[in-house]
């Protein structure tokens, strides 16, 4: 009985193809644009993920505060109120497991001709695990590099390929300024970070060696910022209100003076990015099902036309013995073929054009099987809604006034 009843409902199809397939294209457009919409926003999600998992997990910076003089207020870090003697002590509260102190700056590098200003960055060996950075190339520096001051250096891809081009770098001495430094390592490629700064435009040198013939420090000891890393996103609270009556208590500030630092929650402002891009892909797709909208609302409009066509053959189908739930379900099943057919159409193109954004523009896309599957499950209940109630129009036809149309 059903096989009749989708062969009848092939040959309905195949009388008018032309309004078959303008009936169809809602449904195409409909899908396709849905398709491609998620598979964008999902692109957006994933590349913000990935720039996430390059800043390190469960971070706080813990920069320098500011100071005033004649009015003037610097920013933070503009006072040097943070020390090498703070960082170790915060490497004893609970719930910690890296703790970086890092003084950094923008310097000149030089070698040979070749000449490239980059950031500078003195920090110890727990910095490289707290931001998850590897070494592609080399090793990195130890500790016994820190406590002697040894003018080695970490460069990053963008600071190999401009500054040495194309030469592996390892072994080879450059200047910073006018100190020389042994090139020891290569950091593997982390990319551009929330704020679009190249990570691997970046040299990382000793801390003891930037503090002492970089930079310089007004104290000895200070530093700009230090970077800590708690145990487990859910110890973080914790981390951080440990850390702020650990320095208040070393800073000695008494109740209701200002703090003399400044805390940054790196895995927050990622969250917030995060949070951002579902809701603008959220958006997407919710834009895009408007054509799903329309798309069914088409193929109503054209079951209505033809249950009003083929009045006279529904009463000789009743006449003949035909019940109301066969009629019912013979405009249904066209309904649903004329979805799904534009379902079918939709989801390929979707994923054509997709897959060519992806090709032309290198923009990232993400085309998950769910996806697909659930922008056709939802065009194919649209059109199922919308072809219901013709349906159900040409199964309460009288079947004599049916008889009767001309």
């Amino acid at each position: 009985m059903l096989k009749a009843m989708l062969g009848e409902a092939w040959l309905a199809m195949g009388a008018n193809r032309l309004r078959t397939a303008l009936t169809m294209l809602g449904m195409v457009i409909g899908v396709g644009a849905v398709v491609i919409m998620m598979a964008i926003g999902q692109g957006a999600q994933y590349a913000v993920q990935q720039t996430i998992s390059t800043m390190g997990s469960n971070l706080y910076i813990v920069l320098s505060g500011s100071f005033t003089a004649g009015g003037v207020r610097s920013g933070s870090a503009g006072a040097p109120s943070l020390n090498v003697a703070d960082a170790d002590a915060m490497s004893e509260l609970d719930g910690v497991t890296n703790v970086s102190p890092t003084h950094q700056g923008t310097r000149q590098l030089v070698y040979g001709s070749q000449n490239w200003s980059t950031q500078v960055i003195g920090t110890t060996p727990s910095y490289l695990e707290a931001r998850a950075w590897s070494i592609v190339n080399g090793a990195a520096f130890g500790d016994s590099d820190v406590r002697s001051s040894t003018r080695v250096a970490l460069i990053g891809k963008t600071v190999a390929e401009n500054l040495f081009a194309g030469d592996d770098p390892v072994g080879k001495t450059m200047r910073i300024q006018q100190n020389p430094f042994i090139v020891i390592g290569v950091l593997g490629s982390k990319g551009q970070n929330l704020d679009g700064r190249d990570q691997d435009d970046t040299v990382i040198i000793p801390l003891s060696t930037a503090q002492r013939k970089v930079f310089g420090t007004p104290f000895l000891g200070s530093v700009r910022m230090i970077m800590v890393q708690a145990e487990s996103a859910e110890a973080m609270p914790k981390v951080e209100a440990g850390i702020t009556a650990l320095l208040r208590q070393r800073h000695r500030l008494r109740e209701g003076m200002p703090d003399d630092f400044f805390m940054r929650n790196l895995s927050a402002a990622a969250e917030s990015e995060a949070e951002t891009t579902r809701t603008m892909s959220i958006l997407l797709g919710a834009i895009a099902s408007i054509s799903l909208l329309v798309g069914g609302i088409g193929i109503m409009n054209i079951m209505l036309v033809s249950v009003t066509e083929r009045t006279r053959e529904i009463g000789i189908r009743m006449a003949i013995g035909a019940r109301q739930k066969d009629i019912l379900t013979q405009f249904l099943l066209e309904a649903v073929m004329i979805s799904f057919a534009g379902c079918l159409l939709g989801l390929l193109l979707g994923l054509g054009i997709a897959l060519g954004i992806n090709a032309f523009t290198g923009m990232v896309v993400v085309i998950s099987g769910s996806a697909a599957l659930v922008a056709f499950a939802v065009a194919a209940t649209v059109g199922i809604f919308f072809g219901w109630y013709p349906a159900r129009k040409a199964a309460q036809l009288d079947p004599i006034e049916a008889l009767r149309y001309q």
